[in-house]
């Protein structure tokens, strides 16, 4: 029993003395201790075993034991030593508390009279400064009321003064108490509902417009709307008037302006009469005379009656130019078959220069007045058709020299009075683009008539193919045409006009252009009948000739050019054009026949050279390659190829050397159409001995290097070629050479021989494969088990649409031509 109770006792106090992981965890860290004991997963058995691991071990276990009960002596001391420590803290706690409990009602007490004192303070100064607030307010009161009785004695006297000076028409002191009445008055709006201060607010409004109605008798009866004479000159009464009018109600402002102007402009409606001769177009000169001799007048006669602020001067120009572009656009609609070209140019100079005159003497603020208003600022532009017209002399060397997008002088500031009479023009401007159409039809057909005259241009060796004049000279006329039109309006004219330039950019580019190359006499292919019966060297072929090829290169420069110039004439086109019509400017076409016309040009330089190298592959293809006993040096027909590639290639490259990059173009097409054929004829090339195809891969390697040393044959200056043109040219050589090391190959073993064919050509099949047996001379049956090889060996093709369409496009390209040829060179055998 004893032992049972002694087992509860210990599970009762390790339950007791579990603890929390956390607490665990606070105790390590306040004191870290490696003593096994400590540990909160002490175990009793592994520690006996740790302090015992062997059976000899077990001979001191006195000495352990007597080392434990130390241990646990010691514990039971410091435990002792807490606990008693621990016996007085309840006491003192207490004690600390009740001192802290007393320190705290101490301090409120003292907070509580501190509060008191300060309330009997503040209610003394209450009661000090009750009396001083007082006095302000009735110091606020008193001044408010001294100045309110000081501005209705002034408004009383005001407005007593103000209708005895309108009386008395003393409008230069009434200009001064006027304003100062109304100021006055302003002071008073909150006190209207008190009978006396809403009477004299009303006077003072029927002040006002008494005033108002006796200015403009006064000046009715200074300025008759009808009557034949002037007065001599303003007087002083009606400037002051005009004082009065600045303050009044804006209307009568605007009554007196309008009133003057009317009388000022009565006479001008009377000498140009619809009926009048110096109404008409041709005298329209004398209109803008008469302005500004009115306008010299009034400065001498009225410029002092009416405030600057007025602008007076302007709004007579204004009122002037509204007046004449009704009275022209009426004119013109009666006599519209009369307007001519030169005689429509020249009104339209004389009113844009008026026009002109007008911006540099107005600023152009009481535009805003009227019903035309002023034009938004374009974003800045270094465009030369925005600047002034320059002279035509410097014009035309502009344009010769392409010089389109130099940068020019600042652009002047805008014209706000443009269009302000110039505008009635613009439903008859009809006739300037039906004489323009006429005069570039004529213009074209002189570019035609000059080109056979004169001939095809010179060869140019020097500085490069020369752009042809009647280029240059009809883009002048363009810009000539696009400012003149942008100065007249820039709706729809600017867009009829752009649809002629296109109309005859496209007859440049057909009668001039293409119409003037020179046609190619070879056939199909580049065969030619002398081809066929002269397969030795030096057979002669049709070319073209020096000044024809010359003539290409020419062409081909004239069509760059107009293709950039294209290009940036619609750009202006746009600049100059309303912002909703420039999606109606559009070039696309015309710059696209530039575009064929280059092309076009490029292809009959490679078909010229490609036709030219013709026979020299024939030839070729007809030597006994199984007679070759031994390799040499390059055969007769490289010779041949490399002979027309040197007397053409320097002739072109120096004739584009101001575009480099279609002549590029040219050598990539040569190369492009050169090596299939050159491969093709390969093929033809059948049996060859081993030494035949030795000499056939020595020829192809010196046929590589000198295509590689194509852009620069013949020239001083040695330039690496394109990288674009390098890789076409080896892709398409070693092509070649690898057929030819695969004919050299022994065709025994088959299975080495098909795995070689496979690793050298890298788009091999068995069309290809055939062609190569047949070089080396193998016969059908012998063929038959090869082809059957390769094609176990091939690797499968990609599956779906794709892959079956790269497998059938592989090789069959030059194979077709092959065939074609075939046909061709038995077909003209027959037949001779």
């Amino acid at each position: 029993m004893m032992e049972e109770e002694e087992l509860e006792f210990v599970e009762e106090l390790e339950a007791v003395l579990q603890l929390t992981p956390d607490v665990q965890l606070a105790i390590e860290q306040v004191f870290p201790s490696q003593d096994p004991l400590d540990r909160a997963d002490f175990n009793a058995v592994e520690y006996i075993n740790t302090l015992f691991p062997t059976e000899q071990s077990l001979a001191n276990i006195d000495e352990v034991v007597n080392k434990i009960r130390l241990k646990i002596r010691r514990l039971d001391d410091n435990i002792r030593t807490v606990v008693r420590g621990q016996t007085n803290v309840g006491q003192d706690g207490r004690q600390a508390l009740e001192e802290a409990q007393k320190a705290i009602q101490q301090l409120f007490g003292k907070i509580k009279d501190i509060k008191d004192k300060a309330e009997k303070s503040e209610q003394m100064v209450k009661e000090i400064t009750r009396d001083i607030k007082q006095l302000d307010h009735a110091k606020r009161h008193l001044t408010t009321s001294i100045t309110t009785l000081n501005h209705l004695h002034m408004l009383a006297g005001g407005v007593d003064s103000l209708e005895a000076m309108t009386r008395r028409r003393q409008y230069g002191e009434v200009a001064n108490l006027l304003q100062g009445v109304m100021n006055v008055l302003e002071h008073f709006y909150k006190y209207m509902g008190i009978p006396q201060i809403r009477q004299l607010s009303e006077r003072v409004k029927a002040a006002q417009t008494e005033l108002g109605q006796q200015i403009l008798a006064d000046f009715e009866e200074a300025f008759p709307s009808q009557g034949t004479k002037r007065p001599g000159g303003p007087s002083n009464v009606l400037r002051d008037a005009c004082l009065v009018a600045n303050i009044l109600d804006p209307r009568i402002k605007q009554e007196i302006i309008k009133k003057f102007i009317k009388q000022h402009l009565s006479e001008y409606l009377v000498l140009f009469q619809e009926n009048q001769d110096v109404a008409w177009l041709d005298k329209i000169d004398r209109r803008y005379a008469w302005i500004k001799r009115q306008l010299v007048d009034y400065e001498e006669k009225y410029g002092r009656m009416f405030p600057r602020e007025w602008y007076m001067t302007e709004r007579i120009a204004v009122e002037f130019c509204h007046i004449t572009r009704t009275e022209l656009a009426k004119i013109m609609r009666t006599r519209a078959k009369e307007i001519e070209v030169k005689l429509l140019l020249f009104a339209i100079q004389r009113t844009t220069n008026f026009e002109g005159f007008l911006a540099k003497r107005f600023s152009g603020c009481t535009l805003t007045d009227g019903t035309l208003k002023k034009l938004e600022s374009p974003p800045p532009s270094t465009n030369p058709f925005l600047e002034d017209e320059p002279a035509p002399e410097i014009e035309e060397l502009a344009m010769e020299k392409g010089d389109l997008d130099q940068p020019k002088k600042p652009k002047a500031p805008d014209n706000p009075f443009h269009g302000i009479v110039s505008k009635c023009f613009e439903p008859h401007l009809y006739v300037y683009i039906e004489s323009q159409d006429k005069n570039l039809g004529e213009l074209i057909d002189r570019f035609v008539a000059d080109f056979k005259a004169q001939g095809p241009p010179k060869p140019n060796t020097d500085e490069g193919g020369a752009v042809l004049p009647s280029c240059a000279d009809l883009f002048v006329y363009y810009k000539k045409c696009m400012v003149q039109c942008s100065q007249l309006s820039t709706g729809e004219p600017m867009i009829a006009l752009t649809t002629i330039f296109q109309k005859y950019l496209r007859e440049y580019a057909w009668k001039i252009l293409s119409g003037n190359l020179p046609k190619t006499t070879s056939s199909s292919g580049g065969l030619t009948i002398s081809s066929l019966l002269k397969e030795k060297e030096g057979s002669e072929v049709a070319k073209f000739t020096l000044e024809e090829l010359c003539l290409i290169c020419s062409i081909l420069s004239t069509a760059e050019y107009c293709l950039a110039t294209t290009q940036q004439l619609e750009e202006k086109l746009k600049e100059k054009v309303d912002v909703s019509l420039i999606e109606r400017i559009n070039l696309t076409g015309e710059m696209d026949t530039f575009s064929t016309v280059i092309s076009s040009s490029i292809q009959l330089l490679v078909q010229d050279l490609d036709a030219a190298c013709d026979p020299a592959l024939t030839a070729m293809s007809k030597m006994q390659w199984q007679n070759v006993e031994h390799v040499g040096d390059q055969s007769p027909y490289v010779t041949s190829v490399i002979l027309h590639i040197k007397q053409n290639v320097p002739i072109i490259r120096d004739n584009l050397a101001s575009t480099r990059k279609y002549f590029t173009q040219f050598c990539i097409k040569f190369a492009n159409s050169f090596i299939p054929k050159f491969i093709t004829h390969l093929f033809k090339c059948k049996p060859i001995s081993m030494v035949g195809a030795e000499q056939l891969l020595l020829d192809t390697h010196s046929l590589k290097m000198v295509l590689l040393d194509l852009p620069s044959i013949g020239s001083q200056v040695v330039r690496k070629a394109p990288a674009s043109y390098t890789k076409i040219v080896v892709k398409g050589m070693t092509r070649a050479e690898m057929i030819l090391k695969v004919v050299m190959a022994p065709h025994e073993p088959l299975v080495v021989f098909v795995d070689n064919y496979i690793k050298l050509l890298t788009d091999c099949n068995t069309e290809t494969f055939q062609k190569i047996l047949d070089m080396k001379g193998l016969k059908r049956s012998e063929q038959s088990s090869m082809l059957e090889l390769l094609r176990q060996r091939l690797p499968a093709p990609p599956s779906g649409p794709e892959g079956s369409s790269s497998l059938s496009l592989l090789a069959p390209t030059p194979e077709q031509e092959s065939s074609r040829i075939r046909k061709l060179e038995k077909l003209i055998k027959k037949r001779l």
